[in-house]
């Protein structure tokens, strides 16, 4: 992460902490640890200080070596730190214009050992935010838990609910929907609640008897039977066609005229977005062709969205469609690494049943190629690559697709209609990535980043402000630019 040689180039963020350590390893370097292996990573600096300019310089660090045994000893202790998520290639000494450094490098903890806290309390628990280590909420500190189970946590037997929370409706489209996709399944001539029981929908409680499960509830249930389980469950679809107002149509699952469900959200919401993608001419056998590459990614987007939703987390998920734009929005982090799920090949959604029952209609990947397969169809559509970005307090993940305009299937699309709403899409998120690596920045290094003149970035900006997404802070030349928490 940092050239050494360059080091005043570098400043704290959410991946770098300086700490000078001449009085020996400070105390605040475990809640540091903490956070680090909580949030993203990052990297520990020991013998540097930060200047008046919020630029990194080299402290004479004696003893490097003494410091390094005994932070081996203090983080292989549970009583100072929960787990030790280190190798040996981690801690490193440096030698810097005769100056020592010790440089430790802590991985995004895996969620099987998250969270990680400190002085054995599980109350210690921290997170990274810009510069700063915070204290986790005991919510933050529950959805961590949740995700480090083995069982995803839509596998929890209902025992205090009995089978009439079911939708009757979204469970006769589901096996129509099965049957048409799997014909002549075994289970097909099953009764309801044998079928129920076969997808993971129900479960055997501890009195003997059936009870839906969290996966069940979620995917087949009333909406007012759903928040008695997830009490802050909230679906929200909205098309911003319009900038004069707030928006042109919207579906909810508490508006009480449907089923409110994650099942029958789904269908609704894909039957909206995939209206405005232009359906190529093709005939297979005699028949016209309707599917194409980009519906199928669609699907898997939106499928991910949902099967991979923390229903215990806060703000509900949001799904947003703009002209030129899809934005998908869910409760939860990732749970692997960014990179990887890009990478394709692991999977480890947050609610596995639901994904099994989504599979069971051709719907979602379980293989991890989802996001890989996302990614290369936009490319072949010569589309800006999909931005995904996960926040914290609470935990979010976002991911945006930028599309083609156009209004009409049939008609030409112009080129300065299609590419004027996806450049800003693509500026926007690229400000956000810079914001999500880097604590803080000024205008001056958007516009080197972006390649743009400073009126235009100024715009961008101050777009992002209107949408409650950065904050400024300062006055004209000092102002700087951060995520809002």
């Amino acid at each position: 992460m940092i050239d050494f040689s360059h080091l005043e180039q570098y400043r704290e963020n959410n991946r770098i902490e300086a700490k000078k350590a001449l009085g020996g390893l400070p105390q605040s370097i475990w809640e540091t640890y903490s956070a680090f292996a909580n949030t993203l990573g990052g990297i520990i600096l020991l013998g540097v200080e930060e200047w008046p300019d919020k630029s990194l310089h080299t402290v004479d660090l004696p003893e490097p070596e003494k410091l390094v045994k005994e932070f081996w000893d203090l983080v292989n202790n549970p009583n100072k730190a929960s787990v030790n998520i280190l190798s040996s290639k981690d801690v490193i000494i440096h030698e810097v214009d005769g100056d020592h450094i010790i440089s430790i490098s802590i991985p995004r903890a895996e969620r099987s050992c998250r969270p990680v806290y400190v002085d054995g309390n599980p109350l210690n628990t921290y997170r990274r935010n810009g510069e700063g280590d915070y204290r986790c909420t005991k919510e933050e500190y529950q959805a961590m838990v949740r995700d480090a189970a083995v069982r995803t946590q839509d596998m929890l037997v209902l025992e205090e609910m009995d089978l009439s929370v079911f939708d009757d409706e979204s469970v006769r489209s589901y096996r129509q929907r099965m049957k048409l996709s799997r014909p002549g399944h075994v289970w097909e001539t099953l009764e309801d609640e044998d079928f129920l029981l076969k997808t993971g929908a129900v479960g055997i409680g501890r009195d003997g008897k059936k009870h839906p499960t969290s996966a069940g509830l979620l995917m087949f249930g009333h909406e007012y039977d759903i928040v008695r389980e997830f009490p802050q469950y909230f679906l929200d679809y909205r098309e911003e066609y319009d900038p004069a107002t707030r928006w042109t149509d919207r579906i909810v699952s508490s508006s009480g005229d449907w089923s409110g469900n994650v099942y029958d959200f789904y269908f609704r919401v894909y039957n909206r977005l995939q209206q405005d993608v232009k359906v190529p001419f093709k005939m297979d056998g005699g028949l016209r062709v309707d599917d194409t590459p980009v519906h199928q990614a669609l699907r898997e987007a939106l499928a991910n969205c949902l099967v991979n939703a923390d229903y215990y987390g806060r703000q509900g998920l949001v799904i947003i469609r703009r002209r030129g734009e899809i934005v998908l929005s869910n409760p939860g982090g990732f749970r692997i690494e960014i990179a990887a799920a890009k990478g394709g090949g692991v999977s480890d959604p947050r609610n596995g049943a639901m994904l099994k029952m989504f599979n069971l209609i051709d719907i979602g990947e379980r293989a991890g190629s989802g996001i890989p397969n996302i990614l290369r169809v936009w490319r072949e559509q010569s589309w800006p690559e999909p931005v995904i970005a996960e926040t914290f307090e609470p935990e979010r993940t976002r991911l945006s697709l930028a599309l083609e305009k156009s209004a009409d299937k049939k008609a030409p699309i112009k080129s300065a209609d299609k590419k004027a709403p996806i450049k800003t899409v693509v500026q926007k998120d690229m400000i956000i990535a810079y914001l999500t690596d880097h604590a803080s920045g000024k205008s001056s290094d958007f516009v080197e980043l972006l390649g743009l003149k400073s009126t235009r970035v100024k715009t961008l900006l101050r777009e992002l402000i209107a949408e409650d997404i950065i904050v400024a802070e300062g006055e004209r030349k000092a102002r700087t630019y951060r995520l809002k928490s």
